[in-house]
């Protein structure tokens, strides 16, 4: 192996930024620690249904396969911390599941052999995935010199937009006012701030976009823009297109675009600090009258009141594209993985086999709340998928039949550009330092060049 490059040296001693969750912090043990467990490191769920549903999955798979676990959970950014020094110190843990593994884990990890085949678990069920599920596991191994999956996909995620009913008829529209054109609609919830200010609700806002170098959905967001445009940093090979002027200048309009928003007072202040966790928060406050999220945690998250989670809450799809045509919605898919130093080999390929079972899969997020959408097309034959009455997973479901994989799912190179989230920082700069939108985009530009140039130099050092 070639001596390790500077965006390598990034990678494995980088650690993500802390991130909010909607609960402390926590390190539950289901069972007691011994040498034969195998250890579970799970990321702490939004809400505790999320937690009970692999606990329960955990179960039925000792009293199953003999084998006995050790689940822990914990919050985003220390499950992550944890793993990455665990892989350096060789004693990582059998199973990880992390919210950010497909982008601030796999990519990288797989390259260097560091995370487990599981090709014999993904295979015999490859044809029951989506494409886009397969695509995000398929991945190179340095040393093999081969591909190969290297996750077990679970679910997957696109961008949902969700708005208060109430607060909308308060400002005097109705569901029928929002318009299906690209300027019209984002000009219409401007329209329902001014209104509801002119009624003396001061503290709050018409549109809950997110513009922080912290949170995740500053990336989520600023890629389904980017695509609603018609941008895309990479050509149908793949070959980096930064330098195209037409790349350069869609780059800043839709940072101009963001920023815009912000300058004229229909985005908070404080939106460029927010955590992942923050734009939940301000809408479920009643701070924001609409506000964009990769999941549906907001709705899933009041199911217990029958009466916001259907008549208050509403979940749209994003209007159609500036050239009239309707959006494709950018999916990002959730991993599990397992690592080649893992102590408990058969055991841990024994649990993601059990996991895989599209019964198992489709238990575990239906009893989740429907936070995540399934990774096997199969699946939305269940009732509970195929609810035309359900308010969001019926949109939802519109949503996912027609999607593409973010190319950080595809590309490790272009995986750096999430992990770093230099959209957000380029924001930042924007309408904090009062960096203007070209020069922010040229820095973010420069970065993306460097980001690939050092791809290619590792890629070229392992033939």
């Amino acid at each position: 192996m070639s001596k390790l490059t500077p965006v390598v040296l990034f990678f494995l001693s980088w650690v993500l930024v802390t991130c909010t969750q909607s609960k402390p912090d926590i390190s539950v043990q289901t069972f007691t620690d011994n040498n034969t467990s195998v250890k579970i490191s799970w990321t702490n769920g939004y809400y505790p249904q999320e937690d009970e549903a692999i606990q329960q999955i955990v179960r039925q798979w000792e009293n199953e396969s003999g084998f006995k676990a050790e689940l822990t959970f914990s919050a985003e950014d220390v499950n992550l911390q944890q793993t990455q020094a665990a892989i350096k110190a060789d004693n990582p843990p059998d199973i990880v599941y992390n919210q950010k593994a497909e982008f601030a884990l796999n990519p990288l990890m797989a390259w260097f052999g560091k995370v487990a085949e599981v090709s014999e678990v993904v295979e015999p069920m490859q044809e029951r995935y989506s494409s886009s599920a397969t695509r995000s596991a398929y991945l190179y191994n340095t040393l093999t010199r081969q591909q190969g999956y290297y996750a077990v996909p679970i679910h997957q995620q696109t961008l949902h937009i969700h708005y208060w009913r109430d607060l909308l008829n308060e400002a005097g529209f109705t569901d029928s006012d929002i318009p299906k054109q690209w300027d019209d609609f984002w000009k219409f919830w401007q329209q329902v701030q001014d209104k509801l200010r002119q009624q003396g609700k001061e503290d709050i806002y018409g549109i809950g976009l997110t513009l922080s170098s912290e949170a995740n959905d500053t990336f989520y967001e600023f890629e389904q823009i980017l695509a609603a445009y018609g941008i895309n940093l990479l050509d149908e090979k793949a070959q980096l297109q930064v330098e195209n002027p037409q790349v350069r200048q869609g780059i800043i309009e839709v940072l101009e675009w963001f920023a815009d928003f912000y300058k004229q007072g229909y985005i908070p202040v404080d939106s460029v600090d927010w955590l992942p966790a923050d734009n939940n928060v301000n809408f479920l406050n009643r701070r924001l009258v609409m506000t964009l999220n990769p999941t549906l945690s907001i709705p899933a998250s009041q199911r217990s009141d029958e009466q916001v989670y259907r008549d208050k809450i509403e979940t749209l799809e994003f209007p159609n594209n500036p050239d009239g045509n309707l959006p494709q919605y950018l999916v990002s898919v959730k991993q599990v993985l397992s690592f080649t130093a893992s102590a408990h080999q058969k055991a841990a390929q024994s649990f993601l086999s059990f996991l895989a079972q599209p019964t198992i899969l489709n238990q575990y997020l239906k009893q989740s709340a429907g936070r995540y959408f399934p990774v096997m097309p199969e699946l939305l034959s269940d009732p509970f998928w195929n609810n035309s009455d359900d308010p969001h997973i019926s949109v939802a479901r519109q949503q996912f039949a027609s999607t593409r994989p973010l190319n950080s799912l595809l590309y490790p190179a272009y995986a750096q550009i999430f992990a770093e989230n230099l959209w957000g920082q380029a924001l930042e700069k924007i309408v904090v330092e009062g960096v203007s939108s070209e020069a922010a985009a040229d820095e973010v530009i420069q970065r993306i060049k460097m980001i690939f140039e050092e791809w290619e130099r590792l890629k070229a050092g392992e033939k």
